[in-house]
């Protein structure tokens, strides 16, 4: 297959090295100039969970007029429209398209771009991945991908696309309702994206943590009852319990809001708990926890980045509820 990924990070590179490893004509798509360059010069290596070893794929800065069979779009959420736009190039009539983000909302960003036929949303549950330097990818954990057609996009699709991430070694699973699926690993992630974010601390710190560990738990209760008056159909009868779980498997993990707010980047915070209370309001719901903790993420990533914002860049597009 002629695949092209969009955003080349940590995730992104794994999945553009392991696709192209087991033979797919893989482009990525970056716009780090060093990792572009890097890539085409020695190939992308890749270390870690997923093993050691250095794929040939071509590297670019921008996105083609070159249609692919499948196209891949793994950058964050603020950038996910950024990126359907300029994937238009890519797209043919039987081209189809996956989306993995962490949170809440940008699979509609993409079908809003570029139609919900073709597009179909993947859930990376339990990964973990770095980019130690240019070329270099570093996976942490190798867990399953559950992989929904978005609205109207054929299971046949879906199913030949998991197949397609299964034989790279990405074991990933077709799901009917990935709504379910993504609100499942919302409720882990608010649990510790923001916790960890705000105290320094690894997850296993926050869950053992008197203090923080209550709060960690409240946030996810505070999901777990805001998904239930949606009635999305998740297979969580005790979100405690899950999220103990989910952080017993990597004690030692920082969450990605965590590194960002370190490298003085924007995090994703306000699709992870910032969804929240955005989504309980549409029922009438209030979520206190998670839309405090987005706050003071929000603000520590504010202070951190005096000077360097951007001056046309929004800092997050989450907005507390001013409601009396």
């Amino acid at each position: 297959m002629k695949i092209a990924v969009i955003g080349c990070g940590a995730m992104g590179s794994i999945y553009a090295g392991l696709l192209a490893a087991r033979g797919h004509d893989v482009l990525a798509i970056d716009r780090d100039a060093t990792h572009v360059a890097a890539i085409n010069t020695k190939g992308l290596r890749l270390s870690g969970a997923s093993g050691e070893r250095s794929a040939k794929l071509t590297a670019r800065e921008q996105c083609p007029d070159e249609p692919m069979d499948l196209v891949i779009i793994s950058v964050k959420a603020r950038h996910v429209r950024q990126a359907a736009e300029d994937s238009r190039g890519l797209l043919g009539p039987e081209t189809h398209v996956v989306t993995i983000q962490n949170g809440l909302g940008s699979a509609a960003q993409v079908a809003e771009v570029l139609g919900e036929d073709r597009l179909i949303v993947g859930v990376a549950q339990g990964f973990g991945a770095s980019r130690p330097e240019a070329g270099h990818a570093h996976h942490n954990a190798m867990k399953v991908i559950r992989m929904g057609a978005h609205s109207r996009c054929p299971r046949a699709a879906l199913e030949a696309v998991c197949r397609c991430f299964t034989e790279a070694g990405l074991e990933t699973e077709a799901v009917d309702d990935v709504l379910a699926v993504q609100w499942e690993k919302l409720i882990c992630n608010v649990a510790y994206s923001a916790p960890c974010a705000v105290t320094g601390m690894t997850v296993g710190e926050v869950m053992q943590d008197d203090y923080m560990g209550a709060v960690s738990r409240m946030a996810a209760m505070e999901a777990w009852r805001v998904a239930r008056a949606l009635n999305v159909a998740i297979d969580v009868d005790d979100p405690v319990t899950l999220v103990r779980d989910f952080a017993s498997r990597m004690p030692d993990a920082k969450p990605s809001v965590l590194l960002d707010v370190e490298a003085g980047k924007p995090s994703e915070v306000d699709v992870i708990n910032g969804a929240v209370p955005r989504e309980a309001r549409k029922v009438a719901l209030e979520a206190p926890v998670n839309a405090t903790l987005t706050a003071l993420v929000l603000t520590l990533e504010r202070r951190g980045r005096v000077g360097s914002r951007l001056p046309n860049e929004p800092n997050s597009t989450w907005a507390p509820d001013t409601k009396e």
